[in-house]
C-alpha cells in the first residue's frame, strides 16, 4: 500500500463498496482502499431480503425514511434518485424485476449477485480490498487521517466512515462506527433497533397462531405525537409478531420507549373498513345465518385460526349460534376486529433488527457533499447516519444516494491533482 492513501473508506458493506467505485469513476487513478474486519466483504447485503437484496424501489420519497429533517433526506435522495440506482446495477450487469409494493430484485433472487457485481467493479476500478483490517481508532494530523487497524497502521488524505449501525452485529456492524465518528467530533443520536419483530406478552395468544399470516393495519400511539397507522402483512410467531408492517412499526415503538413515552399499538384486522361499517357486516352475517356458529359465520372474513382465538380472547364461545349473538358481544367483538391491543413487551433486539434508528445527525453532514461539518475531510454514508427507512429497499437507496454525493465529492477534490 502507498504510504498515504487518497481515500480510506472504513466498512466494506453496499455503502462502503459504492462510495469507492463512485469516486473511482469520477477520478480514476484514485489511491482508494476499503478497510473492514471481516475476511470477506458484504455480509449484511448478503443477508438482506431473505437472501435476495432488495435493492431499491421504485418509488422513493422522504416519508419512506425516519430520523433526520425530510427536507435534507429529499435533498440526498434526489441527487441519486432510486431510477438512477437501478440503471447503475443493470450497467453492472445485474438485471432486476419489481415484485410487490415496487420492490426491486435481482433477476437471480440471489443477493450474490449483486454482491459479487460491486466487488468485479471495486476491483476493474483497482479499488484495495483490505479485509481483517478492524480499525481501532482514527486521529487526525495534520492534513491527513491516521487510522490504527489490528493489520497495520494507515494514512489517508480523506476519510469515509461506512461501517453501518448497530443491526445484525455478527455480520460486522456492531456500533464501531459511532465511537470512531464520536472521536473526531461528532455526537450520536441514541440508536435503538428499528425494523425488528415484536415480542409479545407469553400469555397471549400469538403462538397458537403460529406461521399465519394476513393483512393487518396497525396504529401506534405515543404520548405527545400524532397516532401514526402502517398498513401490510403480519405474521404470528412463537415469540410475538413479525411481518412487513411489525418491522415498520417497531421504529416507531421502539423510539417512543427511548424517550420514556408511554405507547400502544393496536391491531385492525379488516383493513378497509370502519368500526360501523364491520358491525354492519356482523348484523348482516346474523340475519342471513340465524342458526350459523359465531366461528363459522366470520370465516368468511378472516382466517379460521385468527377467529377462534380472538373469539376465546374476549370470552366469546366460537361455537354461539348468530341468532344467539347479542348486541353488547357484538360491540366487543367490533372493537377486538378493529382495535385490538397488542401487548408488546421488547423486540428481539439488535441481533435481529434490518437496520438502526438514530446516529450522526444529518444537522452535522454537508448534505450537498456528506462532508463532516466537524471535521475537514471526513465523509459519512449510509447507516451511520440518523436515517432510517421502511422497509422495501429504502435503506438501501439511502446507501445508494449517500455513497454517490460523497463519491463524487471526494473525486472533486483531486481535480487539479491529489490534496
Amino acid at each position: 500500500m502507498p504510504e498515504i492513501l487518497d481515500i480510506a473508506i472504513i466498512g466494506g458493506g453496499a455503502a462502503g463498496l459504492a462510495t469507492a467505485i463512485f469516486a473511482a469513476r469520477h477520478r480514476p487513478g484514485l489511491r482508494i482502499a476499503i478497510l473492514d474486519g471481516a475476511r470477506k466483504l458484504g455480509a449484511k447485503l448478503l443477508v438482506s431480503g431473505g437472501g435476495r437484496c432488495n435493492v431499491t424501489n421504485v418509488v422513493v420519497d422522504p416519508e419512506h425514511f425516519f430520523g433526520g429533517s425530510p427536507h435534507i433526506v429529499k435533498r440526498v435522495l434526489n441527487a441519486f434518485p432510486a431510477e438512477r440506482a437501478a440503471q447503475f446495477f443493470r450497467d453492472l450487469g445485474v438485471k432486476l424485476h419489481e415484485e410487490e409494493h415496487g420492490k426491486l430484485f435481482p433477476d437471480t433472487n440471489d443477493a450474490h449477485t449483486v454482491l459479487n457485481a460491486l466487488l468485479a467493479e471495486a476491483k476493474r476500478l483497482d479499488i484495495a480490498l483490505l479485509t481483517d483490517h478492524r480499525v481501532t481508532k482514527v486521529r487526525t494530523k495534520g492534513d491527513h487521517f491516521e487510522i490504527a487497524t489490528q493489520a497495520a497502521p494507515l494514512s489517508a488524505s480523506h476519510l469515509v466512515l461506512a461501517t453501518g449501525g448497530r443491526s445484525l452485529p455478527k455480520t460486522g456492524s456492531d456500533g464501531t462506527g459511532y465511537t470512531l465518528a464520536e472521536s473526531l467530533g461528532h455526537t450520536i443520536v441514541p440508536t435503538t433497533p428499528a425494523l425488528a419483530p415484536l415480542l409479545l406478552a407469553p400469555d397471549f395468544f400469538h403462538a397458537k397462531l403460529s406461521g399465519l399470516t394476513h393483512e393487518v393495519t396497525l396504529t401506534v400511539r405515543a404520548e405527545n405525537a400524532k397516532p401514526q397507522t402502517i398498513t401490510g402483512s403480519l405474521l404470528w410467531t412463537h415469540f410475538g409478531i413479525s411481518g412487513p408492517v411489525v418491522l415498520n412499526v417497531s421504529r416507531l415503538w421502539h423510539r417512543a420507549k427511548l424517550e420514556n413515552r408511554h405507547a400502544t399499538v393496536t391491531a385492525d384486522f379488516l383493513p378497509g373498513d370502519t368500526p360501523e361499517s364491520v358491525e354492519k357486516k356482523l348484523i348482516a352475517l346474523a340475519a342471513a345465518q340465524p342458526r350459523t356458529h359465531l366461528n363459522n359465520a366470520l370465516s368468511s372474513l378472516l382466517p379460521a385460526r385468527l377467529i377462534d382465538a380472538v373469539l376465546t380472547h374476549i370470552a366469546l364461545r366460537p361455537n354461539t349460534q348468530m341468532s344467539q349473538f347479542a348486541r353488547d358481544q357484538r360491540q366487543s367483538l367490533t372493537r377486538a376486529l378493529t382495535a385490538l391491543p397488542l401487548p408488546i413487551t421488547d423486540s428481539r433486539g439488535f441481533n435481529f433488527a434490518e437496520v438502526t434508528a438514530g446516529g450522526v445527525p444529518l444537522t452535522e453532514i454537508d448534505s450537498a457533499t456528506m462532508q463532516s461539518r466537524k471535521t475537514p475531510g471526513l465523509h459519512l454514508v449510509g447507516e451511520i447516519l440518523d436515517v432510517d427507512g421502511r422497509i422495501g429497499g429504502f435503506n438501501f437507496q439511502w446507501a445508494w444516494s449517500t455513497a454517490h454525493i460523497a463519491g463524487r465529492a471526494l473525486a472533486a477534490n483531486f481535480a487539479t491533482g491529489r490534496a
